[in-house]
């Protein structure tokens, strides 16, 4: 287990190795093995990016995002910018049923998604299709999955090869369980990354509507 001061310095150098992100104007402070970040940036996505930075050092499980957005005046758009901009962006990536979700924007770039989609991997994917969009500064997502109802067995066999087509050797160490349309995850993982890679597997599974995470890192 790493100290805290190990975690503080270890997540201040990934961000600052991270070309995407300006570290200067991130804080971080470790307390208790919980990581919380502080600072400003210009926009959602640097937001997401320092969160998906921090995540990938060893060691780190719990995270505060505290971060402030704040766009710099020539990025400040208004609403209607933002919705033309939304819809663009949904209906040019291939991976988004673009024509199964509604959106809305107010309160200068809060963006609320609604609508219904087959996976929960579709349901991310509308997400991240709108992230690097100028103005945004927080999205809601309400997008709803309706997946047809599978057999558990046949979802639990589906999630394995999937697991070990994208975890490799760390598929053994995972456990697969249905309840209904959930699923739930469990054992351990080595990293970060190969966490996401048996969450992915799960999200982007059809017949599954939540995912309840319970893999440990190390």
């Amino acid at each position: 287990m790493k100290t805290d001061s190990e975690l503080k310095t270890d997540v201040a150098r990934e961000l600052a190795w991270d070309a995407n992100i300006d570290d200067a104007a991130i804080g971080v402070a470790v307390h208790h093995g919980v990581v919380t970040l502080t600072g400003a940036v210009s926009c959602w996505a640097e937001k997401h990016a320092v969160e998906e930075a921090a995540y990938r050092v060893a060691g780190v499980r719990d995270l505060a995002n505290d971060i402030e957005i704040k766009p710099a005046w020539s990025l400040k758009l208004n609403d209607a910018d933002i919705a033309e901009a939304v819809r663009r962006a949904l209906t040019w990536n291939r991976f988004v049923p673009d024509q199964k979700i509604r959106s809305s924007v107010a309160d200068s770039g809060t963006v609320t998604l609604t609508g219904t989609v087959r996976t929960l991997a579709e349901h991310d994917e509308a997400e991240r299709a709108i992230r690097y969009i100028d103005g945004v500064r927080c999205v809601v997502n309400h997008i709803a999955v309706d997946a047809p109802r599978v057999e558990p067995e046949a979802l639990r066999t589906t999630i394995a090869q999937a697991l070990a087509r994208r975890a490799g050797r760390e598929a053994t160490h995972v456990g697969v369980a249905v309840d209904g349309d959930t699923v739930v995850l469990t054992g351990n993982v080595g990293s970060w990354t190969e966490r996401r890679a048996a969450v992915g597997a799960a999200r982007g599974t059809a017949g599954v509507r939540r995912v309840d995470d319970r893999l440990q890192i190390g």
